[in-house]
C-alpha cells in the first residue's frame, strides 16, 4: 500500500477505507462494524483536520501531552464535537488524570494498579471511562500488556470498579515483514474475547477488539478484529 507522503490524506483514507470493505467482504463480515482508527500521532492538527473533512472521526493517539495540545488546537477546537479520541499508547499512572479528561476509549490498561487510577480519576469527574484491557502475547520486552494467564483475574477486579466500562481487548503482536505471520496472535485474542464473553465476568460484554495496524490489519480483521489502527497508511511516517 503507498503511505500518504505519495498522496493526499482523503486520498489515503480512502484507499485504506476500499482495503478494509475488502478484507471485511473475503471474511464475510459486515464492513461497518469495523471501526477504523486513524492514529495521528505523526500528524499535526492541520493534517487531523484535513482527515475529518475527508470524513475521518476516531483518532488515536500514543502520548496524553501531545494529544492534549492537539485536542485543545484551534483547527480542532470547532471540530471537537464529532471527533472520538483514543489512547492507544502505554499510559503511565501519573498522566491518568489527563488521559480520562481527554479520552473518549482508552485501549490500554494492563493492570489492576491502572485500573484503579483510572477509575478514581473518572469518579473525581464523574464519568463512566470505556477502556479495552490490552494483553500481552508475545515475548518482547518492548511490548505492554497483562499476561494471558493473568487477564481473567484482572478482569474481576475490573468488574468491581463501578467508573470504567470494559469494551474488550487489545493487542499488540510482533512486527513481520510478512502479515500472515500475525496471524496467531489475533485469533488468540479472538479465543480469549470468546472464552471471557462465556465466563459472564461483568454486565458488560466484550464486543470490541483492537488489533492490526498499517501492515497487517487486512489479516486482523480476517480473525476478527473491530478496531484497525492505522497510522502510516493515512498520514506516512513519523518524522
Amino acid at each position: 500500500m503507498l503511505i500518504c507522503y505519495t498522496m493526499g490524506i482523503a486520498e489515503a483514507l480512502r484507499n485504506v477505507r476500499e482495503e478494509i470493505n475488502d478484507a471485511a467482504v473475503k471474511s464475510r463480515r459486515v464492513p461497518e462494524e469495523i471501526k477504523l482508527v486513524a492514529v495521528s500521532k505523526a500528524a499535526n492538527p492541520g493534517m487531523i483536520a484535513e482527515a475529518v473533512r475527508a470524513g475521518a472521526l476516531i483518532f488515536g493517539e500514543s502520548r496524553v501531552q501531545e494529544a492534549e495540545k492537539k485536542v485543545k488546537s484551534e483547527e480542532l477546537r470547532v471540530k471537537s464535537e464529532k471527533i472520538e479520541w483514543h489512547l492507544i499508547g502505554h499510559l503511565q499512572k501519573n498522566k491518568v488524570k489527563h488521559a480520562v479528561q481527554l479520552f473518549d476509549l482508552i485501549h490500554s490498561v494492563d493492570s489492576a494498579g491502572l485500573a484503579e487510577e483510572v477509575n478514581r480519576q473518572a469518579e473525581k469527574i464523574n464519568k463512566i471511562q470505556r477502556i479495552l484491557v490490552e494483553v500481552k502475547l508475545s515475548e518482547e520486552a518492548s511490548k505492554h500488556g497483562v499476561a494471558e494467564k493473568g487477564l481473567t483475574a484482572l478482569l474481576v477486579q475490573i468488574a468491581g470498579m463501578d467508573n470504567l466500562k470494559p469494551e474488550g481487548l487489545m493487542t499488540i503482536p510482533p512486527y513481520f515483514d510478512d502479515p500472515e505471520k500475525t496471524r496467531l496472535y489475533f485469533r488468540r485474542l479472538r479465543q480469549l474475547q470468546d472464552n471471557l464473553n462465556a465466563l459472564h465476568i461483568t454486565h458488560y460484554a466484550f464486543r470490541e477488539l483492537s488489533m492490526g495496524m498499517s501492515n497487517d490489519f487486512r489479516v486482523a480483521i480476517e480473525e476478527g478484529s473491530t478496531m484497525v489502527r492505522i497510522g502510516t497508511a493515512i498520514f506516512g511516517e513519523r518524522k
